[in-house]
């Protein structure tokens, strides 16, 4: 079928974006979301970490001035690790869904600990 992806990565992609609620799903207007295999040395140094599952890099949109900044923000997503964490196409659209939320919330402004915060009451 014409312009329906194949790759189960794409599909989850797509859920993973249809699923947000339409005000997140339209802060994204700004943002490029990008696909690429696996983190590199520079990505993962940014953070300090050993492994990725997404990166967002650009000016949250709660910093003053973020209006007016003049290049986009972006959100990676990183095939490779996500698709060997996530075995099964419930299981991918699941991490998939939970790593786009991670970088959108960091978009919005959110760090790291409140977003484990938020995600301990969640599921308590």
């Amino acid at each position: 079928m014409p312009g329906v992806p194949d790759d189960p990565f794409d599909i989850a992609l797509a859920a993973a974006i249809e699923d947000l609620p339409a005000p997140y799903r339209r802060e994204l207007e700004s943002v490029a979301i990008v696909v690429q295999d696996e983190p590199d040395a520079d990505q993962l140094a940014s953070v300090h970490a050993h492994g990725l599952f997404g990166l967002y890099q650009g000016v949250p949109r709660t910093a003053y001035g973020a209006a007016g900044t003049p290049f986009a923000s972006k959100i990676t997503l990183f095939r490779g690790p996500l698709m060997r964490a996530y075995r099964g196409h419930s299981a991918l659209t699941e991490g998939v869904r939970e790593t786009l939320v991670h970088e959108v919330a960091h978009h919005l402004g959110i760090s790291d600990a409140r977003i484990r915060e938020l995600q301990t009451k969640r599921r308590s």
